[in-house]
């Protein structure tokens, strides 16, 4: 993949190539050599963190403890599953790599689906694990598992139901919504939100789920015939 310069004016992206266009292969490819369509990435020139190295290799521990795997075999598990997902991309977390921090993203999104897949707990990376992240905020709820501990998890909804309120009746898409066990949604109830987020270093504003995802996990409720 070659990199290009390129600078936004208004609604315009202007690329600047550093390389001539074979205009026979593009109209050979577009029909027309005036007019075409161009997928682009935003390349990410910060460098993976020694964080991210940390977390991705607690969490290798945690599923080498639960599978008895050996943790270089799970490495080249993970570093191959990152290159075919990537369509052939490599993935370094050497202090000298050339990976960059949302390289290191996709490949802790693979491991941490893994193990909510196949229910192995966290444990020595858990404390590392980036709560602040969406992502991991929206597996939590995928997968019924409190945010905060790990257990089994009802969905905690951020903005208030009244109780009175039919919740079969309510679109939850519309709600934000977190993953909380019994023992912890009774404590968020009972201190209120800001003191839960000092408490246990946890964001208390909520996600948003689609359609599917609160069908899949049993939310009931008015979401207008989808």
């Amino acid at each position: 993949m070659r990199r290009t310069r390129a600078e936004i004016q208004g609604d315009d992206v202007i690329l600047h190539l550093d390389y001539p266009i074979n205009l026979d292969h593009l109209e050979t490819v577009s029909g027309t050599d005036n007019q075409f369509y161009v997928d682009f990435e935003v390349a990410d020139l910060r460098k993976a963190r020694a964080s991210q190295r940390r977390l991705f290799f607690a969490l290798l521990h945690d599923i080498a403890e639960f599978t008895m795997a050996p943790e270089d075999f799970l490495k080249t598990l993970f570093y191959t599953q990152y290159s075919i997902y990537t369509a052939g991309k490599e993935i370094s977390l050497s202090d000298n790599t050339k990976s960059s921090v949302s390289d290191a993203n996709v490949l802790l999104d693979l491991v941490i689906d893994f193990m909510f897949e196949w229910h192995v707990p966290f444990k020595k990376g858990y404390e590392l694990l980036p709560k602040e992240e969406e992502y991991y905020l929206y597996q939590c709820c995928r997968h019924r598992v409190c945010t905060v501990c790990g257990n089994h998890a009802d969905i905690h909804h951020v903005d208030v139901i009244g109780s009175g309120m039919d919740r079969t009746k309510v679109d939850h898409t519309k709600r934000h919504v977190m993953a909380l066990c019994r023992a912890h949604h009774s404590i968020i109830e009972a201190i209120g939100a800001n003191r839960f987020a000092q408490k246990y270093h946890v964001p208390v504003t909520g996600i948003k789920l689609d359609v599917e995802t609160l069908k899949k996990i049993g939310v009931r409720g008015n979401y207008g015939g989808k």
